[in-house]
């Protein structure tokens, strides 16, 4: 199949290697010099904007940060639709709002095209290994013209319904979820830390007891290791979280949780770790209390 990956990031470039590694004709397109230099190292081809990619495009896979990003990759001025054969299908990859994800789905359709409203999860670990989740909505058409694309980045596709902006919706509560535990792990390494406990003994028992969680079994490593290099960063939840708090606020839903981790990840971005790892939200607490962290080892 013919696939442009816009974006290769952490996701995206996990994606274009798995559909290059599973037989496809893949272009990535991606602004920074060293990621289109990285993806070619592995055989593939990559452009610096949307309107360089191959023309007679089958499908395009789009991986950038949220619904204007996406939005201008497709319509705007380098936008990539002309490139796309008629009938192909746009995987809309980026956490967006619902109402945003259905405002492309009609544009994207007004000018012939599928749209698959697909946001995903898995991180950088599974965009790597292939094994994303897919959370999709839109019709049996751009199902079955994305299925390719979908069986080479992901071993789980969730066919959420016809309608444009429920796949968004779901990953919105995912992602309410998500930055709630990752804040909360945070929280409860911090406490641990500052009550004297040693914090990989602290890892290990809270792993094996009532108390753990995915996002604390795998984000808490990473203060272990005191790397902050970016899975996914601060900036990231300060993002999602406030699409989750909008939506809530829209349908005049209370969201206490949320909006507290919110303002967490806002603190760590405004105490310069934006870009960091989102785990670095525990530097808020060692702002406030001095906390001593580990050390990159």
């Amino acid at each position: 199949m013919k696939v442009g990956v816009i974006g290769l990031g952490n996701m995206g470039m996990g994606a274009a290697l798995n559909l290059l590694h599973k037989g496809h004709d893949v272009t990535g397109c991606e602004p920074r010099e060293e990621s289109r230099a990285a993806f070619a190292a592995e055989g593939g081809k990559a452009v610096v904007s949307a309107d360089a990619l191959p023309t007679d495009l089958e499908a395009i896979v789009v991986f950038v940060i949220n619904a204007a990003q996406t939005e201008q990759v497709l319509f705007g001025e380098k936008g990539c639709l002309p490139r796309m054969e008629k009938g192909a299908v746009v995987l809309c990859c980026a956490t967006v709002a619902p109402e945003a994800a259905k405002a492309l789905g009609k544009k994207i359709e007004d000018a012939g095209f599928l749209m698959l409203d697909s946001p995903v999860s898995g991180g950088s670990t599974g965009a790597k290994a292939g094994t994303m989740t897919v959370m999709g909505s839109g019709s049996d058409a751009a199902f079955d013209k994305a299925d390719p694309v979908l069986n080479a980045i992901s071993t789980k596709v969730w066919r959420l319904g016809h309608e444009i902006g429920v796949g968004s919706t779901v990953k919105m509560v995912n992602q309410l979820l998500a930055g709630v535990h990752i804040a909360t792990a945070a929280e409860a390494l911090a406490l641990g830390i500052r009550a004297g406990a040693d914090p990989e003994t602290l890892f290990n028992v809270i792993s094996e007891s009532a108390g753990s969680s995915w996002m604390w079994q795998n984000r808490v490593p990473h203060i272990l290791s005191g790397d902050d290099t970016p899975s996914s960063a601060v900036n990231i939840f300060v993002k999602d979280l406030g699409i989750v708090l909008d939506q809530a606020r829209a349908l005049t839903f209370p969201l206490p949780m949320a909006a507290s981790a919110h303002q967490l990840f806002l603190a760590a971005a405004a105490n310069g770790q934006g870009l960091k790892d989102d785990s670095y939200v525990i530097r808020v607490w060692e702002a406030l209390t001095g906390i001593p962290l580990p050390e990159k080892k």
